[in-house]
């Protein structure tokens, strides 16, 4: 009977080529973010002096293979550091742009129904019972003028910042 060869389970085991690769191109993609950044931002990670330079040079580079080029070194460069709290922070301000978004949505659905709908601000008054409903008649009868006489629309925004301040979170 031939006896079975043992394995040492404790072994590392090497990734694949194609995970490799795949890490390669999610380093790269992270370096393409931090190059997106405006500097403000980017300052707020504590970069390596070589990673911020090479993030420095691709900004400005519009050839698509200088630009590639570029970021794979800065991928390459991303290898040397920890890349998962870079990763999370630029996740949660990714989260909070939707979050933002989303609001400025609500904000503006709300706006077109107050101006174009007349049972909504009764609607509103309901479910935002702190909101000044004086001022949000007047608001919305001038953005309503406003637009039929093709004037700028001062009030309109007016009654967007007004909502803004009133509803608070979405």
């Amino acid at each position: 009977m031939q006896k079975e060869p043992e394995y040492d389970d404790t072994e590392a085991i090497e990734p694949s080529k194609t995970q490799r690769k795949k890490d390669m191109h999610a380093l790269q993609a992270i370096g393409e973010q931090l190059v997106e950044l405006d500097p403000k931002k980017l300052a707020e990670f504590d970069l390596p002096e070589i990673l911020t330079d090479a993030i420095a040079l691709a900004r400005p580079m519009q050839k698509h293979g200088a630009r590639r080029r570029q970021l794979q070194y800065i991928g390459r460069l991303m290898r040397e550091i920890d890349a998962l709290p870079i990763q999370q922070k630029l996740d949660s301000w990714q989260q909070n742009s939707k979050h933002q978004t989303a609001r400025l949505h609500q904000l503006e659905r709300w706006r077109d129904r107050l101006l174009n709908d007349e049972h909504a601000l009764t609607e509103f008054a309901q479910q935002y019972p702190q909101a000044d409903l004086q001022r949000l008649r007047l608001l919305i009868r001038n953005a309503q003028k406003e637009k039929a006489a093709e004037k700028p629309p001062k009030s309109f925004r007016l009654l967007f910042q007004e909502l803004q301040g009133i509803i608070v979170e979405v």
